[in-house]
């Protein structure tokens, strides 16, 4: 299905970044929020620096001619988010807002329980680590929305990218935003690649779900290699290192998936034996 982005609700338009890979799906979604009497914007991960696509944006946040940004937020640091950060709020004279330091613009930070506040449009932030440490979710109640980041897709599950990224905060996540959606009546997903999602309950189930199996996946995979060890087959005792093992499960439990994807399938694996090490 090809996802070209669009709006949505009362206050959202995606913006899809011309940035599609293998990793990235049909490219980052940039989202801009604005309160539909307002002309101030919200604008959430501006994506690659691709000048095309920031001058995109500027469309977006001002339909009309007349607008402005009055922040840039960030889900997480990963380069396709935020690398055009900066540049995209130094064009506005606005901050940047995120939980790392490092990708800050201006003294405001961003974190658990903030409400970032544009002409009359409220965005509520959750902490919500797992695929990086610093990911975060943003609640647009107006649309009763959640904008995810990486941390659930559109399309596909995402990677739990060891070792900044970690399993048990990323199920504990999942798991927080399944509860959210519930309490608040949260119906719709927007996240960082692929399409829009309009049961959030739904995908949340799917995506914990799919992270026991993987977990099951890997318990036998283990099992079976330490038993073709015992027999004294390939692979041998000695190739079985820290190092080694994650390529071995990645070869048994991602068997059916495009080898292109094995080293982001390798970071999950590394993990999900870092989680079971520690149950």
């Amino acid at each position: 299905m090809s996802w070209t982005g669009g709006s949505f609700g009362d206050t959202g338009t995606c913006v899809l970044a011309p940035n599609a890979d293998i990793m990235t799906l049909d490219g980052t979604n940039t989202w801009v929020l604005r309160d539909p009497d307002s002309s101030r914007s919200i604008v959430v991960d501006p994506g690659p620096s691709i000048a095309a696509h920031l001058d995109a944006l500027d469309a977006a946040a001002a339909p009309d001619g007349r607008g402005s940004v009055s922040v840039v937020l960030l889900t997480h640091h990963h380069a396709d988010h935020s690398e055009a950060a900066r540049e995209y709020a130094e064009r506005h004279g606005c901050g940047v807002r995120a939980l790392d330091p490092a990708y800050r613009l201006g003294s405001e930070g961003l974190g658990e329980g903030d409400v970032v506040a544009v002409g009359g449009l409220e965005v509520h932030v959750v902490a919500t680590p797992g695929h990086t440490s610093d990911s975060l979710s943003f609640v647009v109640p107006q649309d009763r929305a959640v904008l995810t980041g990486d941390t659930v897709l559109g399309r596909g599950t995402t990677v739990v990218a060891h070792p900044d990224g970690q399993l048990g905060a990323y199920l504990s996540s999942l798991q927080r935003l399944h509860a959210l959606c519930g309490e608040q009546g949260i119906a719709t997903v927007w996240p960082g690649h692929g399409p829009v999602i309009d049961d959030a309950l739904g995908a949340l189930d799917f995506y914990l779900a799919h992270r026991r199996q993987r977990l099951d996946q890997v318990r036998q995979a283990l099992r079976d290699l330490h038993a073709i060890e015992r027999e004294g087959g390939a692979p041998s005792a000695a190739t079985l290192t820290h190092e080694t093992l994650p390529r071995a499960i990645v070869e048994i439990v991602y068997a059916d998936v495009d080898p292109v994807l094995w080293g982001a399938a390798e970071l999950s694996v590394r993990a999900q034996l870092a989680y079971l090490t520690e149950d």
